[in-house]
């Protein structure tokens, strides 16, 4: 990943120097397990805790000659240990170091995955309170439909990050797996003592049957939880480019003192944040296929995932990392302008009141067919009326039917151009978001 779109905090778990302390500890902890069962000395596990240190630099210079990374990284930490270095990696097999540390690496990734959701959720939580109580018209195919709450609009956002973040955890569970098995998977050469002391200490449980490496249906569940966080900050995104339209403009991603919107048009100011987040999220979803491809491996082990996923790991889990701490960002800065929210809403002279007097006829005994036709022509009138630049009123063009006044007394037709009615339940609805999170 370029570091443009990363995190260090991310990247650093992606570098070498990190993957070859993961190696270095999986190959420790199975000394020292070795040496409990007495297939090493346990002088000779001391030894290699104690001595064993590497040089990436001189690993990549072995490995042009060894064709085998891991192999390069047992060379090269034989010159640390010296002659204990013979009972490293005792009956063990390059999956059990390559796999165990992706794993590890995965959880690491996910820990912070799931520290990015939280401050998402936060950011989130507190801008739906501050609006619950502001009304904006609700859109249906960009359409002006009925009246909501702008909170709600905002909740129904938190709802669906909260749903990420609990598939995230069941996912990164799922991956934190080892597999310390040797050679394909058969525990021949190795006990399975040793694989259940290495998860242990590394926070990871022990793979149930690994062939020669961990099942890749773990990992593709866990790339695919990622595409769909990654959805889901996009929906927002898309969201947010939307209420930033000119034509809309109830509310604006935060624009900087001194920030530019074009090299051309000094009077721009362009939702470049939301549109990021989009572009970003299908990096993370570019993951998803080659991850589901990875599941299906020759017989008990072959190498045709192992290159894909040094790519895709670490592009996937820092994209999404700096994308989530930026829509945190964006959502705390938003702009909420609650006059255009109110000007857009008034802008049809009240149509959306229709429902309520459709349901309001039917209750008084007119067939709903008929109640539909009486209603959506007094709206085509009023939206004519509109589009030809004439003021024009629902609520009047209703009081002014005959049929409706014979049917609907007027204290039950006034009734029907209640604002209030469309978020009398914002709170309740909040109040089921928040109790479902717990």
């Amino acid at each position: 990943m370029i570091s443009r779109y990363a995190r260090p905090v991310m990247a650093q778990i992606w570098e070498a120097e990190n993957r070859f302390r993961i190696w270095f500890e999986i190959e420790a902890l199975a000394c020292e397990a070795q040496a409990a069962a007495g297939v090493i000395p346990a002088e000779s596990a001391q030894a290699i805790r104690e001595k064993g240190a590497w040089n990436a630099a001189r690993i990549d210079e072995i490995e042009k000659e060894t064709r085998h990374d891991v192999l390069a990284f047992l060379t090269d930490l034989a010159f640390s240990i010296g002659p204990d270095a013979r009972f490293v990696h005792q009956g063990m097999t390059s999956s059990d170091i390559l796999d165990t540390a992706l794993s590890v690496q995965l959880k690491q990734a996910a820990d912070l995955l799931l520290e990015d959701l939280d401050g998402v959720l936060e950011a989130l939580r507190a801008r739906v309170e501050e609006t619950l109580d502001i009304v904006t018209i609700g859109r249906s195919h960009g359409i002006h439909a009925e009246p909501t709450s702008f909170g709600i609009k905002l909740a129904g956002h938190y709802a669906a990050f909260a749903r990420a973040k609990a598939r995230l955890k069941a996912a990164q569970d799922d991956v934190a797996s080892c597999a310390i098995s040797g050679p394909v998977g058969s525990f021949a050469t190795i006990d399975p003592a040793v694989e259940a002391y290495v998860a242990e200490k590394l926070g990871l449980k022990p793979e149930p049957i690994s062939t020669q490496v961990i099942p890749r249906d773990r990992h593709a569940m866990f790339f695919a939880v990622l595409g769909v966080v990654a959805s889901t900050m996009e929906n927002f995104a898309l969201e947010m480019r939307h209420l930033q339209r000119s034509e809309v403009r109830e509310a604006e991603e935060p624009f900087a003192k001194g920030q530019k919107g074009s090299s051309a048009m000094p009077h721009k100011r362009n939702p470049v944040l939301a549109e990021n987040l989009t572009g970003l999220a299908r990096i993370v979803r570019a993951a998803v296929a080659p991850a589901l491809e990875n599941v299906a491996l020759w017989h008990e082990r072959d190498i045709s995932h192992s290159s894909v996923e040094r790519v895709f790991a670490p592009d996937a889990t820092i994209a999404l990392d700096f994308a989530l701490v930026r829509l945190k960002g964006l959502i705390e800065g938003m702009v909420i302008y609650k006059e255009r929210i109110k000007a857009n809403l008034e802008s049809l002279g009240g149509l959306y009141f229709s429902q309520r007097v459709l349901l309001a006829l039917t209750q008084a005994g007119m067939s709903r067919e008929d109640a539909y036709h009486l209603v959506q022509s007094n709206a085509m009138e009023v939206w004519h009326a509109i589009q030809r630049g004439q003021a024009a009123s629902f609520e009047d063009q209703i009081s002014r039917d005959p049929k409706i006044q014979s049917m609907i007394a007027p204290e039950k037709l006034k009734e029907c151009f209640d604002l209030s009615f469309y978020t009398r339940h914002a709170h309740e609805i909040w109040q089921r978001v928040l109790k479902a999170d717990k």
